[in-house]
């Protein structure tokens, strides 16, 4: 039997078309994956988030959703999309989930939303490079999809996927993220990393006034938003956070049910489930 979860769903919204995946009933979790995934690869995370309906979705340039009308959008650009996409689906009250760069998106969406949100996740969390010199800037931009356009997606996936998981990942594990990458599309993957590269997590939020319930978790075997930068960031914003034992990057592929342990510990009293 297909679960449900693997049959994508998409509906046209005025800024664009835009895809997802979701499974189960109850309150809303929404979770926004980072720059080289997308929304199939949260499926390992979905079975242990029991009395919640999960939604994942595939951000703009990613899947089949359209790109945003931009080359050089900002993470508030992201959040806008979101906002019409939750408000079209008519999710008036949610906990966000966002990975690695989805944690900018998430980000942004608390500045811009924080009445839609019952609490934010910062998993794995990308800073951004906005307050970098041009040159690193430059470079960040240009690291990624053009080496997508120039190797094809086979060879970047099979050089890229490992490094986002621990160093002893499962295969199959590993052929999650590679399949994830040989869907990307040039020019969503291009924006992303503008993205990327000049907007800042932390022009969004600050602690002083973060008003939306918030944490921020990391793989301890992170090796590309290391758990030092992410601890870091918990303590410049005031926030708790949670080290996901034995788990690189992509920390809810390598450890999913952990992942979803501090997911719904904290979901559960701010969404009041049962």
């Amino acid at each position: 039997m297909i679960s449900q979860y693997a049959i994508p769903s998409s509906l046209a919204l005025a800024e664009g078309r835009q895809s997802w995946r979701e499974s189960g009933e109850g309150p809303a979790i929404v979770l926004l994956h980072g720059i080289s995934s997308g929304a199939a690869s949260w499926a390992p995370l979905t079975a242990h988030l029991n009395g919640y309906r999960v939604l994942a979705w595939d951000a703009p340039g990613y899947a089949d959703s359209q790109p945003l009308s931009g080359a050089h959008p900002s993470a508030g650009d992201y959040a806008r999309r979101l906002d019409a996409w939750l408000e079209s689906l008519g999710i008036e009250r949610c906990v966000l989930v966002g990975h690695s760069l989805g944690a900018m998106m998430a980000s942004a969406y608390t500045a811009l939303r924080p009445e839609r949100l019952a609490g934010v996740v910062l998993a794995d969390p990308a800073l951004g490079y906005r307050d970098a010199d041009a040159d690193k800037r430059d470079e960040v931009y240009r690291s990624r999809w053009t080496m997508l356009a120039e190797q094809g997606h086979e060879a970047y996936a099979a050089a890229r996927a490992p490094r986002l998981l621990r160093d002893d990942a499962n295969p199959d594990d590993i052929a999650r993220v590679r399949e994830g990458m040989q869907r990307l599309h040039v020019e969503g993957f291009a924006q992303a990393s503008w993205m990327l590269a000049n907007d800042a997590l932390e022009g969004y939020l600050n602690g002083s006034t973060l008003n939306v319930p918030a944490i921020v978790l990391c793989g301890d075997e992170d090796r590309i938003t290391t758990p030092q930068a992410s601890r870091a960031l918990a303590e410049r914003l005031d926030l708790p956070y949670h080290a996901i034992a034995h788990a690189g990057h992509a920390s809810y592929i390598d450890a999913p049910q952990a992942f979803a342990a501090v997911v719904d510990t904290f979901s559960r009293p701010l969404l009041e489930t049962p």
